[in-house]
């Protein structure tokens, strides 16, 4: 087995997986309409021609009640070999706005060193630099066995893959999952994300009088339900930004120090990152954690939607009959989502007023992830990125949601190492979505090496 040769391998192919990059790209696997169901269907029979191409066995598209799931397999040299289990999707989010596209967003132009394509780094790029370090690494003699899992719904939640994964458990067996659907800091840093908080997402609904009322006939003797609710999601934060839920941060883990160091070395300003990101005056939250702290390692609570009322053009004096605010909390371990459902029903029993009545429905929930920063895989990824690009990696927490890898953790006891190779910049989900060429080049690279240097530590 020859690591120089798969590497040269990379190189000599170049042009034509770039031009196979494109042909993925150029189709609209929209996951979210049903006007893409066979664009869907095309894409994920791509993927699995582009299996077949590269060697895998038991190749299948196998469907779900949703999108499909494809799945594909390449045996190792040797038989004693520690098995990946690669994860990816095929499915893109929307392009809408259509006008803010400098150029169409399912006919991929390179302009300069980036490719943009909707899908391209969110997670078409991602999906093909696993599957030709695959391909370059099996000219040698794969040093890991490898398994494929793509799903076609992940843009949408993912709502079929944990009852895929419950029902192939033994297809999908491996020592680890590579998930490359995280990303790079920059494109000289090359970054592991080790934990990913968790979600639970709720609908919160007031209701007062039967129907709309007169404000000027019946304000002061009815309790508006739009003031009732403001006044309870006011009351889910103290003063200093912390959730008020009772029992709220009972089992949160607290950071390490190894963590804290890890994370204050990351080789930027995070307030001024965040002030020039989101253009707020200032920055909000627990005084005594910084952001990167409160964004990866610490929990939250927001207020993502408010409806009640009369809300067009115009006046038009009427007390609401009900008031509807949607709620989201991003958890971490050692949260449940279960449990904050729950802690939710304690904080409105306790302070909403006998003037109106509530519902609570749970809409959807994920529990939070975190990898031991010192396992053979982790250990591996990193030895591979500084072989890469001759510094060491980055370690950090993200604040979003990936489901699958809490499904594989729960569901299979896998852990996932996550990396990826689109840039912050690279305006995933937002029209002018776009991949650094030379950053997936070297991550096409330290996947390979990945692969040699896990099949050595385990």
């Amino acid at each position: 087995m020859s690591l120089s040769q798969a590497l040269d391998y990379l190189e000599q192919h170049r042009d034509r997986f770039l031009a196979e990059l494109e042909a993925f790209l150029r189709i609209p696997s929209v996951s979210t309409t049903p006007e893409h169901k066979e664009d869907i269907a095309r894409a994920a029979n791509w993927v699995a021609d582009n299996l077949r191409a590269i060697g895998a066995r038991n190749v299948g598209v196998h469907p779900t009640a949703g999108h499909p799931v494809v799945y594909g397999e390449l045996p190792a040299a040797q038989a004693d070999a520690p098995t990946v289990l690669i994860y990816g999707h095929y499915d893109v989010q929307p392009a809408e706005p259509l006008e803010l596209w400098e150029t169409p967003a399912f006919e991929p132009a390179v302009r300069g060193e980036r490719i943009y394509a909707r899908g391209a780094t969110d997670m078409k790029g991602q999906v093909m630099a696993s599957l030709k370090a695959v391909e370059a690494a099996a000219q040698a003699g794969l040093p890991v066995n490898v398994k494929f899992l793509v799903e076609g719904e992940e843009e949408i939640g993912s709502p079929s893959l944990a009852g895929f994964i419950a029902e192939h458990q033994d297809l999908l067996a491996a020592d680890v999952c590579l998930n490359p659907d995280a990303g790079m800091l920059g494109p000289d840093w090359p970054t592991i994300t080790y934990a990913l908080r968790g979600l639970a997402y709720f609908e919160l609904r007031v209701y007062g009088p039967a129907h709309d009322l007169h404000s000027g006939v019946y304000g002061g003797v009815v309790h508006n339900p739009a003031q009732a609710l403001a006044e309870l999601i006011a009351g889910m934060h103290d003063a200093h930004g912390r959730v008020t839920l009772p029992g709220f941060y009972d089992t949160v883990r607290p950071l390490t120090a190894e963590e804290r160091r890890a994370l204050a070395q990351l080789p930027f300003d995070p307030t001024a990152f965040y002030l020039e990101q989101t253009g707020v005056p200032q920055l909000w939250g627990e005084p005594e954690y910084t952001p990167l702290e409160r964004v990866g390692a610490r929990p939250t609570l927001e207020i993502n939607g408010l409806y009640s009322g009369f809300i067009e053009q115009g006046a038009k004096t009427v007390i609401p009959a009900y008031a509807m605010a949607k709620i989201s909390c991003r958890l971490v371990p050692d949260q449940h989502p279960d449990d904050v459902a729950e802690q939710m029903r304690a904080y409105l029993k306790a302070h909403a007023p006998a003037t109106i009545r509530w519902e609570l429905d749970v809409m959807a929930g994920g529990p939070p992830s975190i990898t031991d920063l010192h396992t053979p895989a982790v250990q591996a990824l990193a030895q591979a990125m500084e072989a890469t690009w001759h510094r060491q990696p980055l370690y950090r927490r993200e604040g979003g949601s990936i489901p699958v890898v809490a499904q594989m953790q729960e569901i299979l006891g896998l852990d996932s190492v996550l990396t990826g190779f689109g840039l912050p910049d690279g305006n995933l989900h937002a029209p002018n979505e776009n991949l650094h060429l030379p950053t997936w080049q070297k991550g096409m690279e330290a996947l390979v090496r990945f692969f040699y240097q896990f099949g050595q530590n385990t």
